[in-house]
């Protein structure tokens, strides 16, 4: 990641990433403001306008949301886990070395990261991001534990979204970063499909978790017609 001039293009470029990357984030602040409404309405948590202060309300249904996605992803699968793992590296990376990069283009450094060179040669975050998904994917194929398998989907998503965030250099074979052509619009949409689809699983585990930690509710009997 290093400083580059700024080339035209990028400024509608820019624009065009921003506001698809609200339109994920709005999505997706939006889906957690509905599971905790949800759980609000089934937990514990007294319901606005009954007696109790409505923030420690509030609180409580917010704890009760974390503790039903905690133990919905502890009673996960492990496939489910790993998905959940890499989705999630891989958006996070992704975001992650774009901002920094972003960062950079003004300054020489952002706390630990910098421009890397060795010797001429400009050093871009694609190669770490092959070398951990090359080494993650490696230990998960040739070990038989596969309890690590969750584990081992962080570095491989984290590298994953370092390489695809540069991928446009690999197609171009050149340094085209912050021009038109760097942000590939596959690459976006690839930002947003992770986004959802981590959403998407994370909110199954809020589900199963839900069962376990929520209280039933009875059902709801209709009374009994009266005798004439």
């Amino acid at each position: 990641m290093g400083r580059l001039p700024r080339r035209r293009g990028f400024r509608l470029t820019d624009r065009a990433t921003i506001a698809i990357g609200g339109v994920a984030v709005a999505t997706t602040v939006a889906a957690l403001a509905a599971e905790v409404a949800r759980v609000w309405r089934h937990g514990s948590a007294s319901l606005p306008g009954e007696p109790g202060g409505l923030l420690v309300a509030a609180e409580e249904a917010v704890a009760e949301t974390v503790e039903t996605v905690i133990t919905g992803y502890r009673e996960g699968s492990r496939r489910e886990n790993a998905t959940f793992n890499l989705l999630v590296s891989f958006v996070t990376s992704l975001g992650l070395s774009r901002g920094i990069a972003y960062r950079l283009r003004t300054r020489a450094a952002v706390g630990p990261f910098r421009s890397m060179r060795l010797g001429r040669r400009h050093i871009h975050h694609f190669v770490p991001g092959i070398v951990m998904a090359f080494v993650a994917g490696s230990i998960a194929i040739l070990t038989d534990n596969e309890r690590i398998e969750p584990v081992l989907a962080i570095p491989f998503g984290a590298g994953m979204g370092l390489t695809l965030d540069e991928s446009a250099l690999l197609l171009e074979l050149e340094d085209v970063y912050w021009t038109e052509e760097g942000v590939v619009g596959a690459q976006i949409a690839l930002g947003v499909m992770a986004v959802l689809a981590a959403l998407a699983i994370g909110l199954r585990f809020t589900r199963r978790g839900e069962r376990i930690v929520l209280p039933l509710t009875p059902p709801t009997v209709a009374p009994l017609p009266s005798a004439v």
